[in-house]
């Protein structure tokens, strides 16, 4: 079907009368999520293709109040957790009638200010904050503003904000209790940075399993959430006589760092010397190369809570922020000894 050339814009309003509807039901259409009937919404549509007719979104984000774009901030993508729970976040927010704009920023306070009052200037409707932190400023901001925020795999003391996390301190005691239960007796904690919330829960998980088996942890040390400073860490661990026999890793972007250095610097064998396990449970967890056992953050899950937290605030009115939780599974494969008699 040809489109209709012309140097004017082309209007809803003759678009509803080339499809002989009102111009509520051009808008309707073209609004995610509207009610309207199949028969006017393929009148509409073959009207508008006809004429070569696009909504004005800019237009109606004045009227409504709405852009219905979402700001997400994030920290870093090399962790592969990131690039997934990005990808899913958009893809769930767009089947919603949304859209993302991401905005990268490194976890100091002057960075993710500057970030986001460049948001708060998109008129963003809601934001997802992804591995950085929000100072009170920013969060007495955003709630003058009227735009809701949520926490995605961090969390933090304020009760104006919302927080999705897996239950970190919950999923860092069974992997150090699968540990113990495998027998060793000298283990380590390569902890995520102690700056972030997930990083303290996991570390306190750990301290937790430790302290119920009576053993005192051989060593705790910030591997930061980067893969060379948790090379540099497993060199410092093991690079002498007196290692220990396990290491629970605060993440699996690090948990490989510390076995390809266990395996190709100090020429240690995985598990037979040091046994290995992770959190989070990216893809590369189950590659053969690693076989990783690690505790895996339900990731779908954890996006439907995000993008529920947020919108129940867009576009039910809920003022009450929440702080969800929610249970991940140990998945168990090599990298560590499996305990005897064990059953999943």
């Amino acid at each position: 079907m040809a489109v209709e050339k012309t140097t004017e814009k082309v209007t809803s309003a003759e678009v509803a009368r080339r499809a002989g509807v009102s111009q509520s039901a051009v808008s309707r259409v073209f609004t995610p999520g509207a009610s309207v009937s199949a028969k006017t919404m393929e009148k509409v549509r073959a009207a508008a293709a006809e004429l070569g007719y696009r909504p004005n979104v800019l237009a109606r984000s004045l009227i409504t109040g709405r852009t219905r774009i979402i700001g997400l901030v994030v920290a870093y993508l090399e962790n592969q957790f990131y690039p997934m729970a990005l990808e899913l976040l958009s893809r769930a927010l767009q089947a919603r009638g949304y859209h993302i704009l991401v905005f990268m920023a490194e976890n100091s306070t002057e960075l993710v200010s500057q970030v986001m009052s460049e948001l708060l200037d998109y008129q963003v409707d809601g934001i997802i904050t992804a591995s950085v932190a929000m100072s009170n400023d920013l969060t007495s901001r955003c709630d003058a503003a009227g735009i809701p925020v949520v926490m995605f795999n961090r969390g933090q003391d304020d009760p104006r904000l919302s927080e999705v996390t897996s239950d970190n301190v919950k999923g860092a005691r069974e992997a150090t209790d699968f540990l113990i239960k495998a027998g060793h007796s000298r283990i380590a904690h390569v902890m995520g940075w102690q700056g972030s919330s997930t990083g303290r829960d996991r570390a306190e998980g750990f301290r937790q399993a430790m302290d119920s088996a009576g053993i005192e942890p051989f060593s705790m040390l910030d591997g930061m959430y980067s893969r060379e400073k948790a090379a540099a860490v497993t060199i410092e661990l093991c690079g002498t006589g007196d290692r220990p026999d396990s290491v629970f890793v605060g993440n699996d972007h690090m948990a490989f760092a510390v076995m390809d250095t266990l395996r190709f610097q100090l020429g240690l064998r995985v598990p037979e010397d040091v046994s290995v396990v992770g959190y989070d449970d990216v893809p590369m967890s189950a590659w053969p190369a690693y076989s990783l056992t690690t505790i895996r953050q339900p990731l779908n899950r954890m996006v439907e809570a995000t993008v529920s937290a947020l919108l129940d605030q867009i576009e039910g009115g809920s003022s009450a922020p929440s702080k969800i939780k929610i249970n991940g599974p140990l998945m168990v494969r090599t990298s560590a000894r499996i305990p005897e008699g064990w059953k999943e």
